[in-house]
């Protein structure tokens, strides 16, 4: 039965390497099927329907589970058993590292007894149960080894221009008590035009020490150029950003600061005032949009919103900062928009999971969710055009030929 399987098994990974077609899916379901049942049949001590003195469990239905391959997305019948569960090792194998990431994850915090009912119905429904703490523990040893070389690699497709980053609460239980930390991101846009998932890391604290530790194993692994920092108004990141990154200006994201400053105005102003600011960024060149700003300021002083005036006015090099960018990036880099849909799908795997076991199934659960971005960001079209970053590096060249020429020409007229 053991050899069986395995010939079956090679046959089936061997057919999922062959072309995308209706009847070789089909193929694979029932050769799948027909060797979860086996699998279950030996579990069970008999074969299905067969009364005999050997047997010592029964078969108690079925489980739907869609299994994705390369002959496409497949909807697998698993047998459920009476007494304890059956989940094939090899269909788990097959699993994207995030799937097996999540799946370890769950199953951790379920067989270290601290799991909430969602998750304990969770490892139910995937019919793990039977996973031993060594089993688990097997599967955390090869995800971590893949996380930690995605995280410790090497940040050398450089210069990064443009930089997002942005930090995540997650629950972690420790010494007994559930405590809230930061997980801490950054993407950045490499010298080819695509996104990169630069980094992932944990701070007990979103603060100073956090972001400027997370930014110093950045430089260390090879950041470099970033012109631009895109985020929200984290605490410390500005400093961090200056002691790290010496010449990179920062960009406060435009859609976590409106919704700031509508907190300075009264809620039957919140419209008028958000349309007004929003026709700042509408402008067709830089030099309109610092004069739009200013005519926004005057005319919320003129309507007595003195505080959002001041705090808008006060506001203005850090909201405005794209400006000095070319205007094929703006809306790309004038809010963290755009890691917002990455920020989504972690939250949709780490909600499920609730409150995390520990800190390293955070790392694991998340860092394999972003190496598996970071794949399809590496093989889809360029987010910025070559020749748009292009116009970056004559800024770049521009201004250090007018830092050079400012003493000479200082010296000229003393």
């Amino acid at each position: 039965m053991i050899n069986k399987s395995m010939d079956a098994l090679a046959w089936l990974r061997k057919q999922l390497e062959a072309d995308d077609n209706d009847l070789l899916r089909e193929m694979v379901r029932s050769f799948a099927e027909e060797l979860m049942g086996a699998e279950a049949d030996a579990i069970c001590g008999a074969p299905y329907g067969q009364a005999t003195p050997d047997r010592t469990n029964r078969r108690n239905g079925y489980r739907s589970r869609r299994w994705d391959t390369r002959t496409g997305s497949i909807d697998l019948k698993i047998p459920k058993l009476r007494a304890g569960s059956y989940f094939p090792d090899w269909l788990l194998d097959a699993r994207t590292r995030s799937e097996r990431a999540f799946i370890q994850v769950v199953t951790e915090a379920y067989v270290r007894g601290v799991s909430t009912r969602r998750v304990e119905g969770l490892v139910e429904t995937l019919g793990i149960t039977s996973l031993s703490k060594s089993q688990v523990s097997e599967m955390a040893a090869s995800l971590d080894e893949m996380v930690t070389d995605f995280r410790d690699r090497p940040l050398d497709q450089g210069p990064y221009t443009y930089v997002w980053a942005d930090a995540l609460t997650m629950k972690v239980r420790e010494g007994g008590r559930i405590v809230n930390i930061a997980c801490l991101l950054a993407v950045g846009v490499n010298a080819e035009g695509h996104r990169e998932i630069l980094g992932v890391d944990l701070a007990t604290a979103e603060d100073g020490a956090g972001w400027l530790a997370f930014f110093r194993s950045l430089v260390a692994r090879g950041l470099s150029g970033v012109q631009l920092v895109i985020s929200d108004d984290h605490t410390g990141l500005v400093d961090a950003i200056a002691a790290t990154l010496p010449g990179a200006s920062w960009q406060r994201c435009r859609t976590h600061y409106l919704r700031n400053l509508l907190t300075k105005v009264p809620k039957a102003s919140g419209s008028m005032v958000a349309t007004m600011v929003r026709t700042i960024f509408a402008q067709p060149s830089a030099k309109e949009v610092w004069a739009q700003h200013r005519r926004v300021v005057d005319h919320l002083h003129d309507v007595g919103l003195i505080d959002a005036a001041e705090h808008l006015d006060a506001a203005a090099s850090e909201i405005l900062a794209f400006t000095g960018f070319p205007k094929a990036h703006w809306r790309q880099i004038w809010s963290n928009n755009p890691q917002e849909r990455l920020n989504k799908e972690i939250r949709r795997r780490t909600n499920v999971v609730g409150i995390f076991p520990t800190r390293p199934s955070v790392i694991r659960l998340v860092g394999a969710l972003l190496a598996e971005q970071h794949d399809e960001w590496a093989i889809a079209r360029r987010y910025m055009s070559l020749e748009s970053l292009a116009q970056t590096r004559i800024r770049v060249l521009e201004s250090d030929q007018l830092e050079e020429v400012t003493p000479t020409l200082e010296a000229a007229i003393g």
